[in-house]
């Protein structure tokens, strides 16, 4: 007897808009499911500032581990004024990074037919390229403090899969009060990262790896980040490779965007740029992520944040959700159920009948998702 293929999905709708635009991504990847012979088994969690103001629970260590025995998670967004800042996101979006060692952020900056850019003169053809950002380390590992006038110590501890570090800081100042925070590059987690932007290379067909840094001001962190490129470069003597400061990058995306295939960038710089390619792109609405860990669970989001002053409006772009969604899907096995998704998403957007507000149009949250799982069905 036959067994259909099943998969466990956990879904963290958030807050915001994050509930809205996540039910039109669950309704087109149960389209794609239905034609491509598989079933999803979407597992909610409330985490978000709801569940917060209400319990004072942030993420337990308990739905995290539920959740690792997953291949994808399926996630919206977090955040909300009546919370304390950066509270939600270093809770629930860091913490699963961190705990499922998702040290790989892969952000797709793709400009679709029918979208516009603020790019003058750019076409589809010119905006084609991904960015790998290492998602674990750099300035993101939260060591930092502050110290006040005369002498103090501080401890900080690092601990990653990879490695554990610890930090004791002898402070002496005549200052009335410093801050300070601690930048982490290890060659493993460095590594890992460079050599998945070669192999993504080589798999999507791409012949260009630029390295992102700023190691003429900071030689030793973005030095060492060079040396492990340079190692690693080696080993894809097909693949032509650049070093680009940061601040250069940004001025070429703008200007050449077309030069670009991929590009791979310490934690905070590709955080940076990855923000001016969805602006390329054609805005927020549009931009999907992948927050991946190779080996184990991976987590699959739209990279705009949870936007509350839109909550319950049904007026936001689901289309980078739905995108998310794709790249669950390949994630998941189901390359040609991903391609159909996608392929969706071209056409409803190429056609241009379907325009939510922040391309121009009226059309509503749940418009835009029925129309696109509607094409999903189409390409029965």
């Amino acid at each position: 007897m036959f067994q259909m293929v099943s998969y466990r999905v956990p879904v963290l709708a958030g807050d915001g808009i994050g509930p809205e635009v996540m039910a039109e991504g669950i309704k087109v990847l149960d389209a794609a499911s239905e034609v491509h012979g598989f079933e999803i088994e979407w597992v909610s969690y409330p985490y978000g500032a709801e569940h917060y103001l209400a319990t004072g629970e942030i993420l337990p260590d308990q739905a995290l581990e539920e959740m690792s025995k997953s291949k994808a998670i399926y996630f919206a967004a977090v955040g909300d004024p009546r919370c304390p800042p950066g509270l939600l996101e270093q809770g629930i979006i860091l913490k699963i990074r961190f705990h499922l060692d998702q040290y790989i952020n892969l952000r797709p900056i793709r400009l679709l037919e029918g979208v516009p850019t603020p790019l003058k003169g750019k076409t589809t053809k010119d905006i084609d390229f991904s960015v790998v950002r290492e998602n674990t380390e750099d300035m993101y590992v939260g060591l930092g403090g502050r110290a006040k006038k005369g002498r103090s110590r501080q401890e900080l501890d690092l601990l990653r899969s990879l490695y554990s570090v610890k930090f004791g800081l002898d402070i002496e100042t005549d200052h009335e009060e410093i801050a300070y925070q601690i930048m982490v590059i290890s060659k493993l987690g460095a590594e890992r990262v460079i050599r998945y932007s070669f192999e993504h290379a080589v798999k999507t067909g791409r012949n260009r790896v630029t390295s992102v840094d700023k190691a003429n001001v900071l030689p030793e962190a973005y030095g060492f980040w060079r040396e492990i490129f340079k190692k690693v470069s080696e080993d894809f003597p097909n693949i032509e490779t650049e070093f680009s400061y940061v601040d250069a990058v940004t001025m070429w995306f703008v200007k050449n965007p077309e030069w670009f295939q991929v590009v791979v960038a310490p934690n905070m710089f590709g955080d940076i740029i990855t923000d001016l390619g969805a602006m390329i792109q054609g805005g927020l609405g549009l931009a999907a992520g992948g927050n991946i860990n190779p080996d184990g669970t991976s987590m699959f989001e739209p990279i705009h944040g949870s936007a509350p002053k839109y909550k319950g409006q049904n007026v936001a772009n689901p289309v980078a959700t739905i995108l998310a969604g794709s790249m669950l899907l390949e994630t998941l096995g189901q390359s040609k159920a991903a391609k159909t998704v996608e392929s969706a998403v071209n056409k409803v957007l190429a056609q241009g009948k379907v325009r939510t507000r922040d391309l121009g149009g009226s059309s509503t949250t749940s418009n835009m998702g029925d129309v696109v799982a509607k094409e999903v069905l189409a390409g029965e």
